[in-house]
């Protein structure tokens, strides 16, 4: 999102931000309601709190609910990564922070120079955020020097220590622009990360349309977590591969942005540029690419998908990036009936359609009964209920 359509949502949300708060709770899900709707359920939007910590880092990306207290971490407490810097260029955010949702409170848990020679090209706090049960914290990096592709860098890994102290940097010529956010398999002792990368060639953004390059992937990541040591990366597979990626002057760069779990070991991803969400069978185990997968929806009430994650009742929620809904998907229909519904969780007006381009990150509560998202228009978490 550009830093003037930013500065029209928070003025506009200074003004009637009442009303939009009232005008959410009220608007239903549409298409086929019922009981197997997860967002049906949802009445209710609640601003838990500003996700700006002193250094003035904006644009709110990962959201991941912390499964553990150790150290600094709360369970049950939200991270939240920022993608901007004060200034509001993209690619340089540098700060993770941890909401109480109870007290409404912000803390910041971690903090890295943005210039991080370890990590090629800098610090770009992204949607990529994940909390082990061990304590430990990893988010990915897509870098900018100047708030756009043209300086784009390769990024990298970051892991974090339970008090937020940085503990370790991972790079590889797989990692190009780790992006979207994670699905996590954690079994304590060991963990699988699926992670994808929207970094490849990817060039700065022209005045026109930008090319749309076919070299987005998905990762999986194996990691070991020794008793009272850190993790380190035993291995790492590209499981897909093909997705189009595309710099934007607006959003940084468009690519595969969600990924949720599936059954038998399959993940879940949302094709921004496809505008459509695949399923890649096997991603647990496979020692190849199943390339772009198998479509289980395109189009309808998809604008762009952005942010996957599994609802309790088996569902996948999507955040679109061209309009303020989230789109619930059943994973076991294809075509038109696997789109269950859409919620319109952000109604600001400021943008066109409202809501265009102000979410990302997405967490389903631990009790089920809710989901936490961040509003990057005017820097809040806010949790539907």
């Amino acid at each position: 999102m550009t830093p003037a359509t930013r500065l029209r949502g928070r003025l506009l949300m200074a003004t009637v931000g009442i009303a939009l708060v009232a005008a959410q709770a009220i608007v239903p899900a549409h298409a086929v309601d019922g009981p197997t709707s997860f967002l049906a359920g949802l009445k209710h939007h609640t601003t838990i709190a500003s996700t700006v910590p002193a250094n003035g880092d904006q644009n709110p990306y990962a959201v991941f609910v912390s499964p553990v207290t150790k150290g600094r971490l709360v369970q049950d407490h939200v991270l939240v990564g920022n993608f901007n810097n004060s200034g509001n260029l993209q690619g340089l955010g540098s700060t993770i922070v941890q909401i109480d949702p109870a007290s409404q409170q912000l803390s910041l848990f971690a903090s890295v120079p943005q210039k991080l020679d370890r990590c090629p090209g800098g610090v770009g706090l992204t949607t990529a955020l994940a909390v082990l049960k061990s304590g430990w914290v990893i988010i990915g990096s897509l870098p900018s020097t100047d708030g756009t592709t043209a300086t784009k860098g390769a990024g990298c890994l970051m892991l974090f220590d339970d008090q937020g102290k940085l503990a370790d940097v991972w790079t590889d010529p797989k990692l190009n622009g780790p992006w979207g956010n994670m699905a996590v398999i954690d079994r304590g002792s060991s963990a699988t990360l699926f992670i994808s990368n929207t970094g490849f060639d990817v060039g700065p953004a022209p005045a026109g349309d930008a090319p749309v390059t076919s070299k987005a992937t998905v990762l999986r990541v194996g990691l070991q977590i020794p008793d009272g040591g850190k993790p380190r990366i035993t291995d790492m597979t590209v499981v897909a591969n093909g997705f189009g990626e595309q710099p934007d002057k607006g959003v940084f760069i468009i690519g595969p942005t969600g990924i949720a779990l599936g059954p038998n070991g399959s993940i879940y991803v949302s094709d921004a540029i496809g505008n459509r969400i695949v399923s890649i069978p096997a991603a647990l185990t496979r020692t190849d690419s199943a390339g772009t997968g198998t479509e289980i929806t395109k189009d309808g009430l998809l604008k762009r998908p952005l942010a996957l994650v599994s609802a309790p009742n088996g569902n996948l929620l999507v955040a679109n990036g061209l309009n303020g809904q989230v789109v619930e998907i059943d994973p076991r229909r294809t075509g038109d009936a696997a789109q269950v519904g859409a919620q319109w969780i952000d109604v600001d007006k400021a943008q066109q359609p409202p809501g265009s381009g102000d979410l990302f990150g997405l967490a389903v509560t631990p009790k089920g009964d809710g989901l936490y998202y961040v509003e990057d228009d005017v820097n809040t978490l806010v949790l539907a209920h």
